[in-house]
């Protein structure tokens, strides 16, 4: 059985360096790459009180969380599946991780322009480890914002991989 890899990627620097860590760590692995749109961030900016704010930071969190995926896959630079979550990031990926059913899938670009379909990903098939970066908050920017490669860690029940 082949290995399934999930890499957690939130757009930044460093989560492109651990999807790339991950293809090249376990090249024969399948790889599903996941970015989380977090609803807790649409009552934050000035339109939260607007009639139709939700759905337009809904639209726009959505479109670039599928950047970020698409961005991370060409970084990639091999075959990867996508997946795109709403929710809380760490009970997401942590959820994933175990084999929750997905909301969402999106397949590696075959090439056509269209996504294939995805092979393995979203059957509730457990991942075999979990890979994602870390950012580094220190101080009060982590103790109120939290640490989701910190609750990965102590809460998964696979192997996970943090990348600095």
């Amino acid at each position: 059985m082949s290995k399934r890899i999930l890499v957690a990627v939130d757009g930044s620097d460093a989560a492109i360096e651990a999807a790339r860590f991950a293809a090249t760590e376990w090249p024969e692995a399948a790889v599903t790459l996941l970015h989380v749109i977090n609803p807790a961030e649409s009552s934050t900016g000035a339109e939260g009180g607007f009639p139709g704010a939700v759905e337009q930071w809904y639209e726009n969190a959505h479109a670039r969380g599928e950047r970020v995926l698409d961005r991370a896959a060409e970084a990639v630079e091999r075959d990867v599946e996508t997946r795109l979550e709403v929710g809380r990031p760490t009970r997401m990926i942590l959820e994933a991780a175990h084999g929750s059913e997905p909301v969402e899938t999106r397949g590696a670009d075959d090439g056509d322009g269209e996504d294939s379909e995805p092979e393995a990903s979203g059957d509730g098939i457990p991942f075999d480890h979990v890979v994602l970066a870390s950012r580094g908050r220190t101080g009060l920017s982590r103790m109120f914002l939290g640490s989701v490669a910190e609750g990965v860690v102590r809460r998964a029940e696979i192997p996970v991989t943090v990348v600095r």
